[in-house]
């Protein structure tokens, strides 16, 4: 599929590919906001070598001074999906964490920057709702450093929702395409279907709405598993049955991997790409699997907008109802947009 992905679509500039096993699998602020030495950036822009770095090596680190990068209430892009404050969190560690590489530093996201690389381009993140948690997070952490509102424009089209910033000619969009091929699983409302049925070549339909894009982020995984498949957290420590409902710490055991990661996709995923770079694809694997396995507390659980109204079962058993794939903004997927931001801002 993804050969003939690319096979059939010579115009795409560039594709960034990330990876998490967490559900997905991608194929491809705050008040006091971080003041940035303008000289030193651009040493650091000349200087900056990703080959002294492995910013998936890290660990995360609590960080109440520089974190959160943005305030949940102040995003102008929220969603009610990844609102946990607004829907009845209490607890609000899981917005503190840092993650810190190995032996070096991610750069300071800063929006501007990231703005400039893009202006007069369009970038598209196609997939399911953990992409769309990838794009909601980036698009509330530049969200303040566009201070004018008329110059920031959302614009909704059956599947596809378009953010520009108007300023830069910039266009951040995200299209929803749970299994990238053409299925009954597409409509962007009514798509919770247990018996779906997909059409396994046919990517046609949907790409004629991304096909243009300077650079795409994809993200399929979680929609090819069997629909009662559901994450618990006995290897964590934890009793059968539990899941990451009341986690309010990360897992800090170095090298932790999940019992749902799957190395034969990585590897899978890993050999497509290098096939396409010997074909001067320019494309790239960021590999977030890890470092977002880590984080069992940031999950959103019962705290959020449910679609179908929890029954009187359900309210009484919420380990039931808790939503252990999807993720509090902000929080985790802000670290992927800072490492995203790291690539397009010294590698594009």
């Amino acid at each position: 599929m993804i050969r003939k992905l690319f096979h059939d679509y010579h115009s795409v500039g560039f594709m960034l590919v990330t990876g998490l096993i967490m559900g997905v699998v991608y194929f491809c602020g705050y008040d006091m906001r971080i003041i940035f030495d303008v000289t030193k950036e651009a040493n650091l822009a000349e200087d900056y070598s990703f080959e002294r770095c492995d910013f998936f090596d890290g660990s995360w680190v609590y960080d109440n001074v520089t974190r959160p990068l943005y305030k949940e209430k102040e995003c102008s892009f929220m969603t009610d999906d990844y609102s946990c404050e607004k829907f009845g969190r209490k607890e609000f560690k899981y917005q503190f964490w840092r993650w810190q590489p190995h032996g070096c530093d991610l750069p300071r996201f800063n929006g501007t920057s990231l703005l400039e690389k893009l202006r007069d381009k369009r970038v598209v993140f196609v997939g399911d709702s953990l992409g769309k948690n990838h794009w909601v997070s980036l698009l509330c952490l530049i969200d303040s450093w566009i201070s004018e509102p008329s110059s920031k424009v959302v614009e909704w089209h059956g599947s596809l929702i378009t953010f520009r910033a108007t300023e830069y000619n910039v266009s951040i969009d995200f299209y929803w395409e749970p299994l990238l091929v053409e299925s009954n699983c597409d409509d962007p409302i009514k798509h919770r279907v247990l018996d779906r049925i997909m059409k396994i070549e046919s990517i046609e339909k949907h790409a004629k709405h991304w096909i243009d894009a300077d650079l795409l982020v994809f993200d399929s995984y979680a929609w090819w598993l069997e629909p009662n498949m559901t994450l618990l957290g006995q290897d964590w420590g934890k009793p059968m049955g539990t899941n990451c409902f009341n986690e309010t710490e990360p897992i800090t055991k170095k090298g932790y991997w999940g019992n749902d990661t799957s190395t034969g996709l990585m590897r899978t995923v890993e050999s497509v790409v290098q096939d396409l770079r010997k074909k001067n694809f320019k494309i790239e694997i960021l590999n977030i699997t890890q470092l977002s396995q880590y984080r069992k507390d940031a999950h959103p659980t019962i705290f959020k907008r449910h679609w179908v109204p929890p029954t009187a079962l359900e309210l009484a058993n919420p380990v039931k109802t808790a939503d252990c794939s999807h993720w509090c903004l902000p929080g985790v997927p802000d670290v992927w947009n800072e490492i995203f931001y790291s690539y397009i801002r010294y590698r594009l």
